[in-house]
């Protein structure tokens, strides 16, 4: 079963995590739009540009929750700030703030939203990144993409949750990057995207 965060429930998403001057924002600006397209002719090129702010206020929202438990100790099963995380609670935790409810370990988290190519250039804010080691394909480790070729993650080796480049390379204990899972849906998704039948 596939979940991720559409925009039909961005309503729900946004009200609790930025509160209520926001979504009247966003209210007030659809009304004007409303407003404008009675008077002017639509743009045919940005038809979904208020939905694609709306995106993009939420995977800041993600990036930022992510980058502040960074310091944050390594525990194995952990899945707080105060306890500890591991990567997968990491995740957990972080998407729990945005309402998305995530299974609780990588290789569950790997099976969840839309599968989006091992492309760097199609990765967004917000992406979950699964590793693992050796020929398997099994997903033994998960973290956030937070943009410009960096993520998050819990690491057992740092002792801690870091923020590491996509792509260092050099040490034999370093995970190879298994793919990628978008569970923040929205109007710049990857077209491309695999197992969606």
């Amino acid at each position: 079963m596939r979940r991720f965060l559409s925009l039909r429930s961005l309503s729900r998403v946004v009200r609790p995590l930025l509160g209520c001057t926001l979504v009247a924002a966003f209210a007030s600006g659809a009304q004007a739009q409303e407003a404008e397209q009675r008077t002017e002719p639509r743009d045919a090129k940005k038809p979904f540009a208020a939905w694609s702010e709306s995106v993009h206020s939420i995977r800041d929202s993600l990036v930022t929750i992510a980058r502040a438990q960074v310091g944050t100790k390594y525990v194995h099963g952990g899945t707080s700030p105060d306890g500890g995380f591991d990567c997968s609670g990491l995740v957990k935790y972080v998407m729990a703030a945005l309402h998305v409810d995530l299974p609780r370990t990588a290789a569950q988290q790997a099976r969840i939203g839309h599968e989006i190519s091992r492309d760097p250039s199609r990765l967004r804010p917000g992406d979950l990144l699964t590793f693992g080691k050796g020929k398997s394909g099994r997903v033994s480790h998960i973290g956030i993409y937070v943009g410009q070729g960096r993520y998050v993650h819990a690491s057992s080796v740092a002792g801690q949750v870091i923020e590491s480049d996509l792509n260092r390379t050099g040490s034999p204990l370093i995970r190879a990057w298994r793919g990628v899972r978008r569970v923040v849906a929205g109007a710049d998704a990857d077209s491309t995207r695999k197992g969606d039948s």
